[in-house]
Protein backbone atom coordinates (compact mmCIF):
# COMPACT_ATOMS: atom_id res chain seq x y z
CA UNK A 1 0.00 0.00 0.00
CA UNK A 2 1.36 3.40 -0.75
CA UNK A 3 0.83 6.97 1.95
CA UNK A 4 -1.58 9.33 0.51
CA UNK A 5 0.05 12.93 -0.53
CA UNK A 6 0.06 14.75 3.34
CA UNK A 7 -1.82 17.46 3.56
CA UNK A 8 -0.64 20.99 3.28
CA UNK A 9 -0.82 21.43 6.95
CA UNK A 10 0.78 18.11 7.42
CA UNK A 11 3.70 19.17 4.88
CA UNK A 12 5.56 21.53 7.31
CA UNK A 13 6.23 18.33 9.85
CA UNK A 14 7.81 16.56 6.67
CA UNK A 15 11.44 16.20 6.70
CA UNK A 16 11.47 14.06 3.56
CA UNK A 17 8.48 13.11 0.84
CA UNK A 18 8.87 10.73 -2.42
CA UNK A 19 6.22 11.01 -4.78
CA UNK A 20 5.71 8.80 -7.90
CA UNK A 21 9.60 8.01 -7.52
CA UNK A 22 11.01 5.19 -9.82
CA UNK A 23 14.74 4.30 -10.84
CA UNK A 24 15.51 3.05 -14.29
CA UNK A 25 18.84 1.59 -15.14
CA UNK A 26 20.57 1.78 -18.23
CA UNK A 27 20.08 -1.79 -18.85
CA UNK A 28 16.23 -0.78 -18.76
CA UNK A 29 15.81 -2.73 -15.34
CA UNK A 30 13.27 -0.90 -12.99
CA UNK A 31 14.87 -0.83 -9.58
CA UNK A 32 12.49 1.08 -7.40
CA UNK A 33 8.98 2.47 -8.13
CA UNK A 34 6.75 3.75 -8.48
CA UNK A 35 6.92 4.73 -5.00
CA UNK A 36 5.81 7.29 -2.56
CA UNK A 37 6.76 8.20 0.94
CA UNK A 38 6.68 10.41 3.53
CA UNK A 39 9.29 10.73 7.04
CA UNK A 40 8.34 13.46 9.50
CA UNK A 41 10.67 15.34 11.54
CA UNK A 42 11.68 12.95 14.59
CA UNK A 43 10.59 9.77 13.08
CA UNK A 44 12.88 6.41 12.91
CA UNK A 45 11.79 4.86 9.90
CA UNK A 46 12.56 1.40 9.31
CA UNK A 47 12.72 0.23 5.83
CA UNK A 48 12.54 -3.49 5.25
CA UNK A 49 12.30 -6.18 1.70
CA UNK A 50 13.70 -8.87 0.51
CA UNK A 51 17.53 -8.55 -1.61
CA UNK A 52 17.00 -6.95 -4.47
CA UNK A 53 13.62 -4.43 -4.32
CA UNK A 54 15.65 -1.03 -4.06
CA UNK A 55 16.06 -0.02 -0.49
CA UNK A 56 19.55 0.64 -1.21
CA UNK A 57 18.55 2.47 -4.21
CA UNK A 58 16.09 4.21 -2.32
CA UNK A 59 18.42 5.71 0.46
CA UNK A 60 20.52 6.70 -2.63
CA UNK A 61 18.06 9.01 -4.02
CA UNK A 62 16.72 10.43 -1.28
CA UNK A 63 20.68 11.46 -0.88
CA UNK A 64 20.85 12.65 -4.07
CA UNK A 65 23.30 10.11 -5.09
CA UNK A 66 21.28 8.89 -7.95
CA UNK A 67 20.48 10.40 -11.41
CA UNK A 68 17.81 10.23 -13.32
CA UNK A 69 15.56 9.67 -10.94
CA UNK A 70 11.69 9.84 -12.20
CA UNK A 71 9.16 11.12 -9.56
CA UNK A 72 9.93 13.93 -7.14
CA UNK A 73 11.81 13.82 -4.14
CA UNK A 74 11.49 16.57 -1.22
CA UNK A 75 13.56 17.56 1.53
CA UNK A 76 11.94 20.59 3.86
CA UNK A 77 9.87 21.50 0.68
CA UNK A 78 12.67 21.55 -1.71
CA UNK A 79 13.44 19.37 -4.19
CA UNK A 80 16.40 17.02 -4.08
CA UNK A 81 18.64 17.33 -6.97
CA UNK A 82 22.37 16.44 -5.72
CA UNK A 83 23.89 15.63 -2.67
CA UNK A 84 24.25 17.90 0.56
CA UNK A 85 25.08 18.44 3.86
CA UNK A 86 21.59 18.28 5.15
CA UNK A 87 21.43 14.24 4.15
CA UNK A 88 24.00 12.31 5.81
CA UNK A 89 24.58 8.49 4.93
CA UNK A 90 26.16 5.67 7.26
CA UNK A 91 27.07 2.70 5.36
CA UNK A 92 27.62 -1.13 6.32
CA UNK A 93 30.92 -0.46 5.26
CA UNK A 94 33.81 0.38 8.72
CA UNK A 95 36.16 2.14 6.01
CA UNK A 96 34.10 5.04 5.53
CA UNK A 97 36.58 6.96 8.46
CA UNK A 98 39.57 8.47 6.25
CA UNK A 99 42.95 6.18 7.65
CA UNK A 100 45.39 8.66 7.98
CA UNK A 101 43.47 11.58 10.31
CA UNK A 102 42.21 10.83 13.83
CA UNK A 103 38.62 9.86 15.02
CA UNK A 104 38.34 13.60 15.95
CA UNK A 105 39.94 14.74 12.63
CA UNK A 106 37.79 12.58 10.40
CA UNK A 107 34.52 14.36 12.47
CA UNK A 108 36.20 17.96 12.09
CA UNK A 109 37.15 17.23 8.78
CA UNK A 110 33.25 16.60 7.80
CA UNK A 111 32.23 19.93 9.16
CA UNK A 112 35.12 21.61 7.47
CA UNK A 113 35.08 20.23 4.18
CA UNK A 114 31.21 21.39 3.92
CA UNK A 115 31.89 25.03 5.10
CA UNK A 116 29.63 23.93 8.40
CA UNK A 117 32.29 25.28 10.50
CA UNK A 118 35.44 25.96 10.70
CA UNK A 119 38.16 26.59 13.43
CA UNK A 120 37.19 25.99 17.36
CA UNK A 121 33.85 25.43 16.89
CA UNK A 122 34.07 22.75 14.95
CA UNK A 123 36.76 21.70 17.38
CA UNK A 124 33.78 21.58 19.79
CA UNK A 125 31.49 20.16 18.10
CA UNK A 126 33.40 16.93 16.82
CA UNK A 127 33.99 16.57 20.39
CA UNK A 128 30.67 16.37 21.48
CA UNK A 129 29.35 14.30 18.65
CA UNK A 130 32.47 11.79 20.04
CA UNK A 131 31.72 11.88 23.11
CA UNK A 132 27.67 11.10 22.74
CA UNK A 133 28.65 7.85 21.00
CA UNK A 134 30.91 7.39 24.21
CA UNK A 135 34.25 7.18 22.20
CA UNK A 136 35.62 10.44 24.17
CA UNK A 137 38.48 8.48 25.19
CA UNK A 138 39.56 7.39 21.39
CA UNK A 139 39.55 10.92 20.20
CA UNK A 140 43.17 10.95 19.21
CA UNK A 141 42.89 7.34 17.69
CA UNK A 142 43.50 6.71 14.82
CA UNK A 143 41.18 4.24 12.32
CA UNK A 144 43.13 1.20 12.25
CA UNK A 145 43.41 0.49 16.32
CA UNK A 146 39.35 1.04 16.85
CA UNK A 147 36.78 -2.39 16.37
CA UNK A 148 34.32 -2.34 13.70
CA UNK A 149 31.55 -0.81 16.21
CA UNK A 150 34.24 1.48 17.22
CA UNK A 151 34.14 2.72 14.03
CA UNK A 152 30.37 2.82 13.06
CA UNK A 153 30.00 4.86 16.29
CA UNK A 154 32.38 7.53 14.83
CA UNK A 155 30.33 7.15 11.17
CA UNK A 156 27.67 8.26 13.06
CA UNK A 157 29.21 10.67 15.76
CA UNK A 158 30.31 12.10 12.07
CA UNK A 159 26.70 12.13 11.07
CA UNK A 160 25.30 13.61 13.47
CA UNK A 161 28.00 16.27 14.06
CA UNK A 162 26.86 17.31 10.89
CA UNK A 163 23.16 18.20 12.19
CA UNK A 164 21.86 16.88 8.71
CA UNK A 165 17.85 17.18 8.75
CA UNK A 166 18.16 13.43 7.82
CA UNK A 167 20.26 10.55 8.96
CA UNK A 168 20.42 7.88 5.57
CA UNK A 169 21.70 4.91 7.16
CA UNK A 170 22.04 1.60 4.90
CA UNK A 171 22.60 -1.83 7.13
CA UNK A 172 25.40 0.14 9.28
CA UNK A 173 25.45 -2.83 11.78
CA UNK A 174 24.88 -5.72 9.26
CA UNK A 175 29.07 -6.92 9.17
CA UNK A 176 28.72 -6.77 13.24
CA UNK A 177 28.80 -9.76 15.12
CA UNK A 178 25.26 -10.58 17.23
CA UNK A 179 26.45 -9.06 20.24
CA UNK A 180 28.12 -6.11 18.91
CA UNK A 181 25.15 -5.39 16.63
CA UNK A 182 22.63 -5.25 19.74
CA UNK A 183 24.82 -2.86 21.78
CA UNK A 184 24.93 -0.86 18.54
CA UNK A 185 20.83 -1.02 17.86
CA UNK A 186 20.62 0.04 22.06
CA UNK A 187 23.07 3.08 21.23
CA UNK A 188 21.96 4.17 18.36
CA UNK A 189 18.41 4.63 19.71
CA UNK A 190 19.45 6.36 22.96
CA UNK A 191 21.05 8.99 20.75
CA UNK A 192 17.64 8.68 19.01
CA UNK A 193 16.33 9.53 22.30
CA UNK A 194 17.98 12.16 23.53
CA UNK A 195 18.07 14.26 20.03
CA UNK A 196 15.16 12.83 17.72
CA UNK A 197 16.90 13.44 14.55
CA UNK A 198 15.30 12.18 11.81
CA UNK A 199 16.51 8.68 10.17
CA UNK A 200 15.53 6.45 7.11
CA UNK A 201 16.86 2.74 8.20
CA UNK A 202 17.54 0.44 5.50
CA UNK A 203 17.82 -3.47 7.14
CA UNK A 204 17.32 -6.55 5.74
CA UNK A 205 16.99 -7.68 9.60
CA UNK A 206 12.99 -8.33 10.86
CA UNK A 207 13.99 -8.25 14.23
CA UNK A 208 16.11 -5.20 13.47
CA UNK A 209 13.70 -3.22 12.08
CA UNK A 210 10.73 -4.10 14.86
CA UNK A 211 13.77 -2.61 17.60
CA UNK A 212 15.04 0.52 15.98
CA UNK A 213 11.54 1.82 13.86
CA UNK A 214 9.32 3.99 15.22
CA UNK A 215 7.21 2.99 11.79
CA UNK A 216 7.77 0.43 9.21
CA UNK A 217 8.21 0.32 5.59
CA UNK A 218 7.95 -2.83 4.00
CA UNK A 219 9.17 -2.73 0.22
CA UNK A 220 7.92 -5.23 -2.67
CA UNK A 221 9.98 -7.76 -4.44
CA UNK A 222 11.68 -5.96 -7.19
CA UNK A 223 10.96 -3.23 -8.44
CA UNK A 224 10.37 -2.28 -4.81
CA UNK A 225 7.13 -0.65 -4.34
CA UNK A 226 6.09 0.72 -0.47
CA UNK A 227 3.43 -2.64 0.10
CA UNK A 228 3.00 -2.12 3.81
CA UNK A 229 3.38 -0.03 6.79
CA UNK A 230 3.71 -0.52 10.50
CA UNK A 231 3.74 0.88 13.87
CA UNK A 232 6.10 -0.70 15.55
CA UNK A 233 5.61 -1.90 19.24
CA UNK A 234 6.59 0.61 22.23
CA UNK A 235 9.91 0.40 23.53
CA UNK A 236 9.38 -1.44 26.61
CA UNK A 237 7.42 -4.18 24.54
CA UNK A 238 9.80 -4.29 21.78
CA UNK A 239 11.63 -7.66 23.18
CA UNK A 240 9.52 -11.18 23.96
CA UNK A 241 6.28 -12.24 22.39
CA UNK A 242 4.49 -9.56 20.97
CA UNK A 243 7.57 -8.91 19.29
CA UNK A 244 8.10 -12.06 18.40
CA UNK A 245 4.17 -11.73 16.78
CA UNK A 246 5.00 -8.68 14.92
CA UNK A 247 8.05 -10.52 13.38
CA UNK A 248 6.76 -13.49 12.37
CA UNK A 249 3.42 -10.84 10.29
CA UNK A 250 6.08 -9.05 8.73
CA UNK A 251 7.82 -12.35 7.52
CA UNK A 252 4.03 -13.77 6.48
CA UNK A 253 3.70 -10.01 4.47
CA UNK A 254 6.67 -10.06 2.98
CA UNK A 255 6.89 -13.78 1.82
CA UNK A 256 3.27 -13.64 0.64
CA UNK A 257 4.47 -12.87 -3.00
CA UNK A 258 7.24 -15.65 -3.31
CA UNK A 259 4.66 -18.14 -1.90
CA UNK A 260 2.01 -17.13 -4.47
CA UNK A 261 4.92 -17.31 -7.67
CA UNK A 262 5.20 -20.99 -5.98
CA UNK A 263 2.23 -22.02 -6.03
CA UNK A 264 1.70 -20.25 -9.32
CA UNK A 265 4.45 -22.48 -10.44
CA UNK A 266 3.30 -25.43 -9.42
CA UNK A 267 -0.15 -25.29 -10.89
CA UNK A 268 1.16 -25.22 -14.04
Amino acid sequence: MTEAAPSDTDTAELAVSLRDVTKTYDNGVMALGPIDLSVRRGEFVSLLGPSGCGKSTLLKAVGGYLEPVEGEIRLKGERVERPGPDRMMVFQEFDQLLPWKTVQENVVFALTASGRLTGKAAAEKAREAIARVKLAKFADSFPHTLSGGMKQRVAIARGMAMEPDILLMDEPFAALDALTRRKMQDELLQLWDDTRFTVLFVTHSIPEAVKVGSRILLLSPHPGQVKAELNSLPRERADGEAAHALEERIHNMLFADEVEEDEEHHHE
